[in-house]
């Protein structure tokens, strides 16, 4: 009886142990999820088809982000498209929620100007998940407090040429750069479910920009 007992709690411990794959735990961070954020140059328009995510768990996530990338388009041609914000903000934003710290990004985007389709890897180093747990004391300019706050935001600026930057950004803290990657023309051109194999229109700022301008490839 005592052997019977034991066989049956010894059971009991390893299905308390046992791990559905369809529904993993929470991730345990020390904050309720982190951010995913996207941006572009001034009047280099980006169309965002979609981001996937593989966490460091080794779990897949299809489509947690996309559509129009954060920018500015000055009237009158008065903004600069070159270069990146010395300040990169945290751009167009989605919270991924139940997703653990990335191990890739993989984004597919069209940039409208050219206009092309792209797809690039981002590959998320350790030292950035390990700084995306890191408490940072930050002052706050807005309300004037010293703050606790975690760089949780990866922001992914995205430009013509199929060239994508990457910065950990977070509430009130100094953004820290964790890469420039260069993708790949996408063969099978633009889609996403709504544009029938065509390239999505620029508004008339970005219109009226690239029809004076040459696209400043060099700059990004």
């Amino acid at each position: 009886m005592k052997s019977l007992c034991l066989l049956l709690g010894l059971i009991l411990s390893l299905s308390a142990c046992a791990r559905d794959p369809l529904n993993p735990p929470p991730p345990k961070l020390p904050y309720d999820r982190w951010s995913i954020g996207l941006g572009a140059p001034n009047y280099m328009e980006v169309w965002v088809e979609s981001v996937d995510v593989l966490d460091q768990r080794g779990l897949a996530y299809y489509r947690v982000h996309g559509g129009l990338a954060s920018i500015q388009n000055p009237p009158e041609n008065r903004g600069d498209p070159t270069g990146w914000p010395e300040r990169v903000g945290s751009g167009a934003m989605r919270r991924m929620t139940n997703i653990d710290l990335p191990e890739i990004v993989f984004v597919r985007w069209q940039s409208l100007v050219e206009p092309q389709t792209y797809r690039v890897r981002i590959n998320i180093p350790e030292w950035v998940r390990d700084e995306m747990l890191k408490p940072e004391e930050a002052y706050c300019r807005f309300d004037g407090k010293v703050v606790t706050n975690y760089r949780n935001i990866i922001t992914l600026g995205l430009a013509p040429g199929g060239i994508a930057k990457a910065w950990l950004t977070g509430g009130c803290l100094e953004p820290i750069e964790i890469g420039r990657f260069v993708g790949s023309v996408h063969p099978e051109g633009p889609y996403d479910g709504t544009s029938n194999g065509r390239h999505r229109p620029l508004s008339p700022e970005a219109e009226a920009y690239v029809k004076t301008h040459e696209i400043p490839y060099d700059s990004w």
